[in-house]
């Protein structure tokens, strides 16, 4: 079984590296996305991998909503330094200021659909024709519709019924001036996959992911973490639970679960015992059905 497994990633890996490279190949000014959560984090162990013993050939980008767990970012400068890689950030807040997006209110207000306005300007400022991300199909029902290659027009608009066929592992990078794509090499990894290679690869991960003790809201059934950005509404009252997070993003969002995995060992099971996904605990996606597929038609990641 174990050897079943290492085989299967391997695969996994020599896909995801290979698409890496065709896009260094293909495009002059490609970047990642990261956020600093497993996939993206994966991302950069592949990104490594595949230009080794070089440096990795493209910048990464960072859309800082400005409600980030300090945890994360905290782990991201630390890995920026210690890969050598090139940092680019860009704030939600400065596109705010700006007048180019209007801040929600109210006690269900969030800074993650914004992000897309800020993520399609920085695209644009660095003219930058392919961004790499970390989104895999087994997440949510929209992404299950990309392919590895997902071509964005002149908007930044994802149009799914307008995707290029991807026989024989051939990838169509061809684009009109000011289009751009999306690439997700981790395409067809599942969540179990991702810590499996985590755990394979003895790769670092933020400590939000394992068991810890935390402030908790529940706020319709979702457990936000309490701080300045999420405060307790009518008859809420914050309470101390022992949670991880499957997931990590704006904390207005991001869920977490309670558990008591605080070993690779440990989440691993958990994961493959679970019945709901990981973006179950993510309230930007109960906004409505398509509420994913409606960012993604927008230019959200």
């Amino acid at each position: 079984m174990i050897s079943y497994i290492r085989s299967h990633l391997k695969q996994l890996e020599s896909e995801a590296i290979f698409v890496i490279r065709e896009v260094a190949g293909q495009f002059e000014r490609p970047v990642l996305l990261f956020s600093g959560g497993k996939d993206s984090i994966v991302m950069a162990h592949l990104a490594r991998k595949a230009f080794y013993p070089g440096r990795t050939p493209f910048p990464f980008l960072h859309i800082d909503t400005g409600h980030n767990f300090s945890e994360t970012l905290a782990f991201r400068d630390r890995l920026m330094e210690k890969i050598d890689a090139r940092l680019i950030v860009r704030y939600v807040q400065d596109s705010i200021d700006q007048g180019r997006v209007v801040e929600e209110k109210g006690p269900y207000a969030s800074r993650n659909g914004l992000q897309t306005v800020t993520l399609l300007d920085a695209l644009a400022e660095f003219k930058f024709e392919a961004a790499l991300g970390g989104a895999r199909r087994d997440e949510e029902k929209a992404r299950a519709k990309e392919r590895f290659f997902s071509h964005r027009d002149a908007f930044g608009q994802w149009d799914p019924k307008n995707q290029r066929p991807e026989l024989w592992h051939l990838y169509n990078g061809r684009k009109h001036a000011n289009e751009n794509f999306r690439v997700f090499p981790l395409s067809n990894w599942t969540e179990l996959d991702i810590w499996q290679y985590i755990q394979t690869e003895r790769i670092e991960i933020p400590s939000l992911y394992f068991s810890h003790r935390r402030n908790i809201i529940n706020r319709d059934g979702v457990l936000l973490a309490a701080s300045e950005v999420v405060k307790p509404v009518n008859n809420e009252k914050i309470e101390e639970k022992v949670v991880r997070f499957r997931t990590i993003g704006d904390m207005t969002c991001t869920g977490a679960v309670e558990s008591v995995a605080n070993s690779l060992d440990e989440i691993i099971q958990e994961v493959a015992s679970a019945r709901v996904t990981e973006r179950g605990a993510r309230t930007d996606d109960k906004r409505s059905e398509a509420a994913m597929e409606d960012r993604k038609k927008q230019g959200y990641f």
